[in-house]
This record gives structure tokens, sequence and C-alpha cells, in this order.
């Protein structure tokens, strides 16, 4: 190592070191917990119970999926939800329909969080890709089919 580049990398610690003990850089925190439970079932329905605790959501163009038409390979397929025109967006989950597992992932937000989750999910075949959004306490969800042309998922 340059003592340039050692001098560089000790100075940026030290400046952060003390930024966040002056409270002027707070450090942010992301907490990762697995819900047993709703990665062993077998439909979406089944997943948006095991998530949310009901399973009727409804419809809404205020929630943007954004997935490619055509994924080239299904073994990273990237995948957007922007909620952040609902308000009080609680959680958001993604399920990819015909998957032995449907539910790809949850977020739970709290505070000032933004309703927006970026992902890149497995998809073994071509499927609907479904995104529900808990907002004030109500579900609503959006979907968008994806055109796998190689499978992700041993196919």
């Amino acid at each position: 190592m340059k003592r340039r580049t050692f001098l560089k990398a000790g100075l940026a610690t030290s400046a952060t070191a003390v930024a966040v003990s002056a409270g002027i850089l707070a450090p942010n925190t992301v907490l990762a917990a697995y819900n047993e439970a709703a990665f062993k079932t077998k439909s979406i329905e089944e997943g948006m119970s095991a998530v949310f605790g009901a399973n009727g959501a409804t419809d809404s163009a205020d929630i943007k999926l954004k997935a490619p038409a055509i994924a080239e390979n299904g073994a990273v397929v990237p995948v957007e939800v922007d909620a952040t025109g609902m308000k009080g967006v609680e959680s958001i989950a993604i399920f990819v329909a015909k998957n032995p597992v449907p539910l790809a992932c949850t977020y739970k937000l709290s505070g000032g969080a933004v309703g927006f989750a970026a992902v890149r999910v497995k998809m073994g075949e071509t499927q609907d890709v479904v995104a529900v959004v808990k907002a004030g306490g109500k579900l609503y969800k959006t979907k968008s089919e994806v055109k796998v042309t190689i499978g992700g998922c041993g196919g």
C-alpha cells in the first residue's frame, strides 16, 4: 500500500468517526428477518396471508412495476417497485407466480421511508411478477408478465 493511499483512508475514517460521534452523520440501520412460514408457501394468496395477514389486494395504478418484457436470462431478472405516489407505505412484497416458492422478497418500511424497492429475482419460466404494497392498512397490487428465454431455476 502506498503511503498516500494509507493516509487518505486514515483521514476519511477519522472524519467519519468524528461526524458520527458529533451527531452530524447518523448511521443508517438495516435489519433483516426471515419469515419461514412465508417462504414455505406455494401460491401468491398463501404468501400474502403469511406476510400481510390477509390476501385480498386491490389492483392499483399508483404502483409502478418495472420488469423487462423479455428476460434473456431467468437467473437474473431486475424488478423495481415504485410506490412513492402512495401515502403511508408500510411494506412491499414481490411474488413470482410460478416459481416453486412464489415469494421473492418482502420489505417492511417505517417512518419517512420512501416506497421503493429494487431486486433481482430468479424465474424458471415465462410468468407474472406481482408487486403487493401495504399502505394505510390496505393491500394494493399490480403485475407484469415477463417472458423468459432461458430459465433461471435449473431450467
